[in-house]
C-alpha cells in the first residue's frame, strides 16, 4: 500500500510541475511535441493534435518535450521556427521555464488549504483567532541513533503515559517528560503512545550525551491540536504557511550547499526516493491531513530545488536565459546542450548514490 501511495504522490507532483511547463508553452504559441510521465521505456502513448502523451516505465520524474528548448537546426531556422522556444522573447522563455516551479507552489498552497478545511495539526496557541482543539503531546522529531529511534518511535506519535517501575506520569507536557526521563538514566521507561487509531507501548532507556545536562531519549515534543477553518480563512492561512515553508526550505538548502562547498556536509542527511517512500507511508498511517501536508512540503521542496542554477534544472536554464539577455546573443546550442546533458547525468548519479544510501540506512 505504501508503494502505491508513494507512486500516486510522486506522479501528482511530477504531473503538476510538467503541466506548468506545458500550459505556459501552449499559451505562448510554442509547439509541444510530447508530455511524458516517468522516463522511457514507454508503456503507453497516444497523440492528440501535435502533442504525444506518454506513460513511461521509470516513475521517478517526467518531461515536456518543447520544440526548440534544446536548440537544433530545425528549431532555429526551419519552417516552424516562429513556434520554437529558441526564437521566443526572453521573458516568454523565462515564463515557460519558471511555470513548473510556480505550479508546484500553487499545488502546495491548495493542498494546505484543503488541510486547514479538514483540520490541520498545529501547535497549541498557533492561532489567536480560532481555538486549537484536542491538543495532545506529540513527537515532532526523532534524533537519528537515539533510544527513541531504536524503539521505533516516530514523528506524529501522541505520547499518553510514561512509566518506570511504580512511578507513572500522565497528563503530560514536554516539561513533565523532560523531568521524568531526565532523572532515569539507564532505567527502563515504558512509553504509551497513540499512532493513528492504535495505542502501543515501547520500552526505552534514557542516556546522557543527547542533551547537555540530563538523560534523554532523543525526541522533540510539542502540544499539537487540530485547527479547522472556513474556506476563506483556510486559503489565507495556507498561503502564510506556504510562504513560511518556502523560506525555511530555501534557508536549509542554502546551508546544506554551503556545507557541501566547505566539506562539512553529510550525504546521510539527504533523503532519496526510498526514504521519501517510507515517510509517505508514515504520513498515510497518521491520516489524510498528514499526507496532504507532507505532499505539500515535498512540492515546495521540488520547487526550491528546481530553482538552483545548475544545468538541467529549471534554475540552470533560467541562468542561461539571463546570460543571453545580458550579452545580447544566444549561447552556442552545442555548449548549452552539452552543459544540460552533463548536468542531467550528474543528477542521475546523485539519485543513484542517495538511493544506495537509503538502502544502507534500511539495512542498518
Amino acid at each position: 500500500m505504501t508503494i502505491i501511495v508513494f507512486i500516486i504522490v510522486l506522479a501528482a507532483l511530477v504531473f503538476v510541475h510538467e503541466l506548468g511547463h506545458f500550459l505556459a508553452a501552449k499559451s505562448s504559441g510554442i509547439r509541444v511535441d510530447e508530455f511524458g510521465l516517468g522516463f522511457p521505456p514507454t508503456l503507453y502513448k497516444f497523440k492528440r493534435g501535435e502533442t504525444t502523451y506518454s506513460l513511461n516505465a521509470i516513475p521517478f520524474g517526467g518531461f515536456v518535450k518543447i520544440f526548440g528548448e534544446n536548440p537544433d537546426e530545425e528549431s532555429m531556422t526551419g519552417p516552424e521556427k516562429e513556434r520554437s522556444f529558441f526564437n521566443k522573447p526572453k521573458y516568454i522563455q523565462a515564463w515557460v521555464l519558471a511555470a513548473g516551479v510556480i505550479f508546484n507552489i500553487i499545488f502546495a498552497w491548495l493542498l494546505l488549504s484543503l488541510g486547514f478545511m479538514i483540520g490541520m495539526p498545529v501547535p497549541e496557541g498557533y492561532s489567536s483567532s480560532t481555538i486549537v482543539q484536542n491538543a495532545v503531546l506529540t513527537i515532532t522529531d526523532v534524533q537519528p541513533g537515539s533510544p527513541a529511534q531504536k524503539a521505533e518511535l516516530k514523528a506524529g506519535d501522541k505520547v499518553i503515559k510514561l512509566q518506570a517501575g511504580y512511578a507513572v506520569a500522565e497528563n503530560l507536557t514536554a516539561e513533565k517528560v523532560q523531568q521524568f526521563v531526565g532523572s532515569r538514566q539507564n532505567q527502563i521507561v515504558t512509553v504509551t503512545f497513540q499512532r493513528g487509531e492504535e495505542t502501543k507501548t515501547v520500552d526505552v532507556i534514557p542516556k546522557t550525551g543527547i542533551v547537555s545536562d540530563r538523560a534523554a531519549i532523543g525526541v522533540g515534543l510539542e502540544q499539537l491540536g487540530t485547527l479547522r477553518l472556513p474556506i476563506h480563512k483556510a486559503v489565507w492561512e495556507a498561503m502564510k504557511m506556504t510562504w513560511y515553508l518556502a523560506k525555511a526550505i530555501t534557508v536549509g538548502l542554502a546551508v546544506f550547499l554551503y556545507q557541501t562547498v566547505t566539506g562539512n556536509a553529510h550525504l546521510s542527511d539527504v533523503t532519496g526516493p526510498i526514504g521519501i517512500a517510507g515517510m509517505v507511508g508514515d504520513a498515510t498511517r497518521l491520516g489524510i491531513v498528514y499526507l496532504l501536508s507532507f505532499t505539500a512540503f515535498i512540492s515546495i521542496n521540488l520547487a526550491v530545488i528546481n530553482l538552483i542554477p545548475f544545468p538541467a534544472l529549471d534554475g540552470g536554464r533560467l541562468l542561461f536565459v539571463l546570460i543571453e539577455k545580458i550579452k545580447g546573443t544566444p549561447i552556442s546550442s552545442k555548449i548549452a546542450n552539452a552543459f544540460n546533458a552533463v548536468g542531467f547525468a550528474l543528477l542521475l548519479l546523485l539519485m543513484l548514490v542517495v538511493t544506495f544510501q537509503d538502502i544502507i540506512k534500511l539495512i542498518r
